[in-house]
């Protein structure tokens, strides 16, 4: 995942939470934004991991590599879906409790990338 393809704007991600959608795919919480970006690329993505369930950071950590490393594999299938027109800024939010392993992740993220493939059509 290159730069331009990271969400980090303050006032993007402040308006991703303000009038964003969002939609459950356990263990991840997906907020999303239909909206115009500065990139040219089909989406820009942020990863998130509560500190109040995961207090080391080494946990919270390995947890957003597992998301990330998920996105990036089934990422080509998803631009393949978004409408050439849209572009859409994403946050994918860890809420389990406790640590799930990547297939559960990477399962979890396939189902949301497929629901939000279709929410954009």
């Amino acid at each position: 995942m290159t730069k331009k393809e990271r969400l980090c704007s303050t006032k993007l991600i402040g308006k991703l939470f303000d009038l964003g959608e969002s939609f459950f795919c356990f263990p991840l919480k997906v907020v999303y934004l239909e909206t115009s970006l500065w990139e040219n690329h089909p989406a820009q993505v942020g990863f998130t991991v509560s500190k109040r369930n995961f207090k080391h950071a080494v946990q919270r950590n390995l947890l957003k590599r597992r998301m990330r490393e998920a996105y990036r594999l089934n990422k080509p299938g998803f631009y393949g879906v978004i409408p050439s027109d849209k572009q859409v800024a994403l946050m994918f939010i860890y809420t389990a409790r406790e640590e799930k392993d990547y297939q559960l992740i990477e399962k979890s993220m396939q189902k949301a990338l497929g629901k939000l493939g279709e929410l954009l059509q």
